[in-house]
């Protein structure tokens, strides 16, 4: 196993940045709709949410900002969607963790 002092400490800063990103509960939701490939739009995030579509569009560029989703533009669409598959298991293991027994 790796120990902490052979992990680079930019990659550790940007790992932190991204789990504080995460770190609110309309973030959490929006990742467990992307996950499994799927790229949904600022309106269809917000109907699925029942939010206000400037607080979805801010918590989208939190994430963006901080490296957990990326953009592309189609037509007068920006579909969303995770930038690792994998930040999916994060969300799935703060699910198991926070069940209970």
């Amino acid at each position: 196993m790796m120990n902490i002092q052979e992990i680079d400490s930019d990659k550790l800063e940007m790992a932190a940045s991204m789990l504080k990103a995460i770190a609110h509960p309309v973030r959490i939701a929006i990742l467990k709709h992307l996950e499994g490939g799927k790229k949904l739009t600022v309106t269809e995030i917000h109907e699925l949410l029942g939010i206000e579509q400037s607080t979805t569009s801010h918590h989208l560029g939190i994430l963006k900002d901080k490296g957990v989703l990326c953009s592309r533009r189609e037509g007068k669409n920006t579909y969303y969607y995770l930038k690792h598959d994998i930040l999916s298991q994060i969300v799935d293991c703060l699910q198991r963790c926070t069940c209970e027994e």
